[in-house]
């Protein structure tokens, strides 16, 4: 009985940190131990990514799975990498007031429907069709560190407006991705999965929590590549 109810807890888990991240990230430029607030709201997302690994792993390893708790690793989903990295992006920009910074809503919206979709679609058991809502969030950690970085440019209604409408388009389309479940672990078969973990790692060396935008960028490039070369498409 209490085997069962593990994966669940873990994925409340990510709920709370999503949560955690919504409160950091509506604090933008605040100190709190040594860091801004946004950037504890990247850390709070993070965790909430890895939990949400886990409660997968969890359920696979201990044979707990349950209807329950897909339904759950949605809606906490939806609070972490749709809610969490709108009030990112409202936060940022919070500044200059108007009707721009609500234009974040549309993410967690866009990633609501993402996620409804994903659970009906029966295409998508070992690979994505469009953007996974985790990816969403990543690009938007980058996207708005940027901004922070002293990139105002990308700030602007004429840049961030169509940028929003862009990755909410890619949660929603028919865009075959491929996912980082390896059924091996040779290069065969998992070329542009290896690719993009590289890419991962150079990109954060070199850019840090900037070069996440560029990661999602790659990913949906590889992701492009990979349909115009399958065999099996």
């Amino acid at each position: 009985m209490i085997t069962k109810h593990i994966p669940n807890t873990i994925t409340c888990l990510n709920i709370a940190s999503g949560c955690a991240a919504t409160v950091f990230a509506l604090q933008g430029e605040t100190q709190l131990c040594g860091m801004t607030a946004y950037n504890w709201a990247y850390i709070f997302i993070g965790i909430a990514a890895v939990m949400d690994f886990l409660d997968g792993f969890a359920a696979r390893l201990l044979h707990a799975y349950s209807d329950m708790g897909k339904e759950l690793d949605s809606l906490c989903d939806c609070v972490s990498f749709g809610v969490a990295p709108a009030m990112l992006l409202y936060a940022t920009l919070a500044p200059q007031g108007g009707w721009l910074p609500w234009v974040a809503i549309v993410i967690p919206v866009a990633g609501a429907l993402r996620l409804a979709k994903f659970n009906i679609d029966t295409r998508q058991t070992t690979s994505f069709i469009g953007l996974p809502i985790p990816a969403n969030a990543i690009f938007w950690i980058g996207y708005t560190a940027y901004c922070h970085a002293g990139f105002s440019n990308l700030a602007l209604p004429y840049i961030v407006v169509p940028v929003v409408l862009m990755e909410s388009y890619l949660m929603l389309s028919e865009l075959k991705l491929f996912s980082l479940k390896f059924k091996t672990w040779g290069w065969k078969g998992n070329a542009f999965r290896w690719l993009l973990i590289v890419t991962a790692i150079v990109s954060v060396i070199v850019f840090g929590v900037t070069g996440l935008m560029w990661l999602i960028l790659a990913y949906l490039l590889y992701g492009i590549v990979d349909n115009a070369t399958r065999s099996d498409k």
